[in-house]
């Protein structure tokens, strides 16, 4: 049985700022805690017990605070060795966080968000929510907006998002020829982000600001409408939703996953398919979008179609269209290692420090040095590398940096599955490559340059967004505002994360 990582914690009352074992974001399935990772949310509770009694805290704000996020980075260094850069004055001190880690160093463009209609969390029925004149609606969906807003940009310093989909079919016309609109273009959807929905979050979420904060993807892919007679893409009708999605609904990139089948046309696609993905890649131009965002990685979300979240097809298709940007959703990285998968053996190769899929998407890179429209993202991969094994974070931006460039590595964190990103945004401020990997592996140092780059300014580049005028604008913006006074308010940070993970009787 599949729950909420935030009802699990709840039963057993743990408060951890960050994740305490690997959640599924539905593309894999959870598998159980870990001995180290119960070693590290036993010592995150004990430590906060210890610290907040000395400081005079409630344990709860600890652990919300500066300080909890602190000491929950510490715990894990105490389990797997030193891999995070946290000082002891971060876990006791007021301020000792703020001093070493300024607010706003860094402008945060995350590039795989993801609100879902779960389980409500009190934030709606907030009176502070209430008088800062948020108008909510009481329905599950509106519900899961409106804490995605809350987590996403008050309990984190991400300044700009991508709402990013799953693949789902819309349905344009009606029985009677009509066309349809909301709701009724994809019934038997509820839960996941159709085209039209994102778009209409991404045009509230930048009404409320007063600025642009969101950015929204296009779901639609070459095998969504399907001729079943001439087994073939049905041109006319994706054409049609194509320009629906572009013109219409005005997305940003398109969001693909190779390895669906919304249509039931029996199989995927591949990027590279001459006669059925290339007249994808020309409307799209003539449409002016030249960026898609894929699904590439953690195939078990198919058993049968899995072997299309492969990256092999990313070589042909980047090489014949240098025009388009390919983003890498998970960097390619085939299993979690949290799952059974990831101890075959091959999966890992600790002396050279590759694991699968993920050496394929650096093998294309090293085979056409030239190639510059391929970017490797990070999210879930990283989250999940570092929770589990924190030096394999390493080797995931070690080598995405060494064989794509300091340019190309793109910042996305798949949340709200993981909760509010912060504790992600946290791991990668801290994240120091080590002596050892840099000589052995040739891997670089990051640099806080570099290190604004993979936050936002490769993925601002890409997406056309002024870093310059953003930075000047979020601050007067509504939603700056807002966050101001939910900060002074003290509201709590909820510490929850909304992926799955197996239940403790399952």
């Amino acid at each position: 049985m599949w729950v909420p990582k935030w009802y699990r914690d709840r039963a057993k009352g743990v408060e951890s700022p960050m994740p305490t074992q690997v959640v599924s974001n539905e593309e894999f399935i959870p598998r159980p805690q870990t001995r180290q990772q119960a070693q590290v949310e036993r010592l995150i509770g004990e430590l906060a017990d210890e610290k907040s009694k000395k400081l005079g805290m409630e344990r709860r704000a600890f652990l919300a605070s500066s300080m909890g996020i602190a000491t929950a980075f510490m715990a894990s260094n105490m389990v797997y060795g030193k891999y995070w850069n946290v000082a002891e004055a971060e876990t006791m001190e007021p301020g000792a966080y703020e001093d070493k880690w300024p607010k706003d160093e860094y402008f945060i463009f995350d590039v795989q968000t993801h609100f879902t209609n779960g389980f409500p969390l009190g934030f709606r029925s907030a009176p502070f929510i209430r008088s800062m004149g948020f108008n909510l609606s009481e329905d599950p969906e509106a519900y899961s907006f409106e804490n995605f807003v809350k987590e996403m940009f008050f309990d984190s310093d991400t300044s700009l998002i991508c709402i990013s989909g799953v693949p789902g079919k819309e349905i344009n016309r009606g029985a009677d020829g009509s066309i349809l609109e909301g709701k009724d273009r994809s019934p038997g959807m509820l839960g996941l982000l159709p085209s039209w929905l994102m778009s209409q979050r991404k045009a509230e979420l930048n009404e409320i600001a007063g600025s642009q904060r969101a950015l929204c993807q296009g779901n639609c892919a070459p095998n969504h409408y399907w001729d079943k007679a001439a087994n073939k893409p049905a041109f006319n009708e994706l054409y049609e939703q194509m320009e629906r999605e572009v013109k219409q609904y005005k997305i940003d990139s398109w969001k693909w996953y190779c390895h669906m089948d919304p249509a039931k046309s029996g199989n995927g696609f591949r990027m590279d398919d001459e006669m059925m993905t290339f007249p994808f890649y020309q409307k799209s131009k003539e449409l002016g979008i030249k960026t898609f965002s894929v699904h590439k990685g953690y195939a078990s979300q198919s058993r049968t179609l899995g072997n299309f979240a492969h990256p092999g097809d990313i070589e042909k298709a980047a090489l014949a269209h240098p025009d388009i940007n390919f983003i890498i959703y998970h960097s390619a990285m085939k299993h979690g290692p949290g799952e059974p998968e990831f101890d075959k053996d091959g999966t890992f190769n600790p002396e050279t420090g590759d694991f699968e899929w993920h050496r394929d998407l650096m093998a294309i890179k090293k085979r056409n040095p030239n190639m510059t429209n391929v970017y490797p993202e990070i999210g879930s991969a990283f989250g999940t590398l570092a929770i589990v094994h924190p030096q394999l974070a390493q080797h995931l931006i070690g080598q995405n940096v060494k064989h794509y460039g300091i340019d190309h590595v793109i910042w996305g964190t798949d949340c709200l599955w993981w909760g509010s990103p912060q504790w992600v945004i946290d791991a990668f401020k801290r994240l120091e490559i080590s002596d050892e990997l840099c000589e052995k592996y040739g891997y670089s140092k990051l640099t806080k340059e570099d290190k604004a780059k993979i936050f936002g300014l490769n993925a601002a580049k890409l997406y056309g967004v002024d870093v310059k005028a953003a930075r000047t604008n979020f601050p007067k913006d509504t939603l700056s505002k807002l966050k101001t006074a939910y900060v002074e308010q003290g509201v709590l940070r909820d510490n929850a994360a909304h992926g799955w993970v197996r239940a403790e009787n399952a």
